[in-house]
């Protein structure tokens, strides 16, 4: 009998996307992060997307500071793979961005592999109203934004958090993304086994559409063979839709409110771990087993728990 396919289950748990005036379920605090964490890894994700926001007004931060008042305890309480944003938010100089990576040497990093357009601003069309002041402001300023994540950029990023033995989680919005990743593989700046994470439906980057969910996983294919692990993340209402056609393609899943705050039409996820518990059931409804969080580490190759510095 085959040996089953084991799927990563990635949480995102908060993000720097939405704001907190368009869901109450969206964890701004310290305390909210670390809950919703230890609930997701629970109900079943190995990797625990991260990123910090201010406690007081929701905004994103790269303060390490901030950082170190949850990861201990998220690390202590879970045994999940703990992912760090050096994407952080597109408003960000990439110095402020890598801050957290660099100081608390994380066994996994999330990096952008190059710069798009990012428009949020058509959200403006369904939330009006808004308890902070900088979260209008968030959505409007997107209508001029390019995130920039130029060659210079991403092997900044690359060469610093990689000597302390961190792999990345590498964001393609777009298959251009995945040529410019090849290109970085093929100068050594990065090794194998690679953790492309596909991201599909963000306003400046590829859609969400299956034609197009196919071209990133056959690009991806003709690129990296065999030494590759894929992942896939749909924004907004197309997160589980794609979701399960990653899964029936042998990819893994990322979920999370940092990618949509929807568990269904017209439903908010009142939790990550709702989120995770449907992903969860879908990929063992397709007979799919689910990895632990030691799985994940031995097919993506990390260092381990106790190597990191928090």
């Amino acid at each position: 009998m085959a040996t089953p396919r084991k799927s990563i289950i990635t949480c995102a748990v908060t993000g720097a996307i939405h704001t907190p005036s368009m869901s109450p379920y969206l964890p701004v605090t310290p305390e909210e992060i670390i809950e919703a964490s230890i609930a997701a890894a629970e109900a079943g994700a190995a990797i625990l997307h991260l990123h910090a926001r201010d406690p007081e007004t929701g905004k994103p931060t790269q303060d390490p500071a901030v950082f170190e008042r949850f990861l201990p305890q998220i690390k202590e309480a879970t045994g999940a793979v703990i992912n760090l944003t050096t994407g952080g938010s597109p408003h960000m100089t990439v110095e402020e961005r890598m801050r957290p990576a660099i100081e608390f040497q994380p066994e996994l990093a999330s990096l952008n592999m190059g710069s798009i357009n990012f428009g949020l601003f058509p959200m403006l069309n369904r939330y009006t109203e808004f308890e902070h002041e900088w979260e209008r402001e968030h959505l409007e300023n997107s209508r001029d934004l390019v995130f920039k994540n130029t060659f210079s950029d991403i092997e900044k990023i690359m060469t610093l958090c990689g000597k302390n033995g961190t792999r990345f989680e590498c964001e393609c919005y777009d298959i251009g993304h995945l040529y410019s990743l090849k290109n970085f593989v093929d100068r050594g700046v990065i090794e194998g086994p690679i953790f492309i994470q596909s991201v599909f439906g963000i306003l400046g980057g590829i859609g969400p559409h299956p034609e197009d969910v196919i071209h990133m996983r056959r690009t991806a294919d003709r690129l990296f063979g065999s030494d590759y692990a894929w992942s896939v993340l749909g924004a907004g209402s197309s997160q589980m839709r794609i979701a399960a056609q990653s899964a029936a393609m042998g990819g893994n899943v990322r979920v999370g409110l940092e990618d949509s705050l929807w568990l269904g039409p017209g439903k908010l996820a009142e939790s990550n771990a709702s989120q995770v518990a449907k992903a969860r059931q879908m990929l063992e409804s397709l007979s799919l087993e689910v990895a632990s969080p030691d799985d994940a580490r031995q097919m993506l190759q990390l260092k381990g728990a106790n190597n990191v510095a928090f």
